[in-house]
């Protein structure tokens, strides 16, 4: 209560007090202010380029990569070669490190058929990239296609880190009875179906009887491929008749190593061996039945029908299926130019 409001009480008699009493015997209180009132001065924006990062928290895998990276940048080390160059030697394209040739884990130098010169140039292209010799040793991720090389030449001799080629067609073949190409949707019932829009199950027949009409007439012509019907239930799953087994395992062990490693890249990526082979097929100048019309991204497309379909409806989920898609063009890209033979002139 104010002190003038005290006053008029003790001024004005009061029909209570009692209660007067009570406010009467209340402690007086007043603030004193000496600082004057100022109003904040706004200062003008004056930053110039896109703002910055937010911050991370320290335990992030994003903020330690970060860091990681900045470090690089600033210190990038050393690396023991001037210049990567490609040479020819008598059997094939040799990629050398001044004077000194890549090597695989067995110590053999990485020599590329002459009949692939983009797989030679892309491999030099990545020790290009290369800024020291430690990320070169410890950071294998960024140079897949030279990991790969290294798994051809190597696969002669079988180690804990490379399989043989029996162990490897018979790694490819598992996918053949459950091939992700050839596995259809229940049908949409007629209540539930948009008039404007396709099923899944007509998405997925869309993409897969071309790429099958296409093995079976041209690359194995004579055999019969079963598909796996969803309306019979996903538990019964089709066989493959003994005589298209032998002749896909025939096929296969008739590849050579660069075709066969692009192969099983193309299959354990897309989950579809049909898929692989189509690819190989296609672009593979040993194989020489393709008419070079049905590249990796074909590819990509036919083995994501169903991942396209849900997220046409639900939506993508940010670094995920952005993320997962290119992860699957950038395989299905490195099984493509393993395979890849001489461009001709006309293409």
């Amino acid at each position: 209560m104010s002190l003038g409001s005290r006053l008029a009480v003790r001024l004005c008699p009061s029909p209570f007090p009692l209660r007067r009493k009570l406010l009467l015997s209340l402690p007086v209180t007043r603030f004193l202010h000496n600082s004057p009132a100022n109003s904040a001065n706004l200062l003008p924006i004056i930053a110039h380029g896109p703002p910055p990062k937010p911050p991370l928290p320290a335990a992030s895998e994003i903020g330690e990569l970060r860091r990681q990276q900045t470090a690089e940048r600033a210190n990038p080390g050393k690396k023991f070669w001037k210049e990567v160059k490609i040479e020819k030697w008598d059997d094939g394209l040799a990629i050398l490190l001044d004077k000194l040739p890549i090597r695989t884990p067995l110590k053999k130098p990485i020599v590329v058929p002459e009949s692939k010169p983009l797989l030679a140039h892309a491999i030099a292209l990545e020790w290009c990239l290369l800024h020291s010799t430690k990320v070169a040793l410890t950071k294998h991720y960024r140079t897949p296609l030279t990991q790969l090389a290294g798994r051809v030449i190597d696969m002669r001799e079988p180690n804990a880190s490379t399989p043989s080629r029996d162990a490897t067609i018979s790694n490819v073949m598992r996918y053949l009875h459950t091939d992700t190409l050839i596995f259809y949707a229940p049908t949409t019932p007629e209540g539930q179906r948009d008039p404007n829009k396709k099923t899944l199950r007509e998405l997925q027949v869309e993409e897969a009887e071309p790429v099958v009409k296409w093995l079976t007439t041209v690359l194995w012509p004579g055999t019969k491929i079963e598909y796996n019907d969803g309306d019979l239930g996903f538990m019964a799953t089709a066989q493959q008749p003994p005589e298209t087994v032998r002749v896909i395992r025939e096929w296969l062990e008739g590849l050579t190593d660069w075709d066969l490693v692009a192969l099983e890249l193309a299959t354990l990526s897309s989950k579809s061996l049909l898929i692989g082979a189509r690819l190989v097929a296609e672009w593979s100048s040993d194989v020489g039945v393709g008419e070079r019309s049905w590249g990796f991204d074909q590819a990509a497309r036919a083995a994501s029908v169903e991942v396209r379909y849900q997220t046409e409806i639900w939506g993508e989920v940010e670094d995920t299926h952005d993320v997962d898609k290119e992860d699957l063009n950038r395989r299905l890209g490195a099984a493509w130019l393993m395979a890849l033979g001489r461009m001709s002139k006309s293409l």
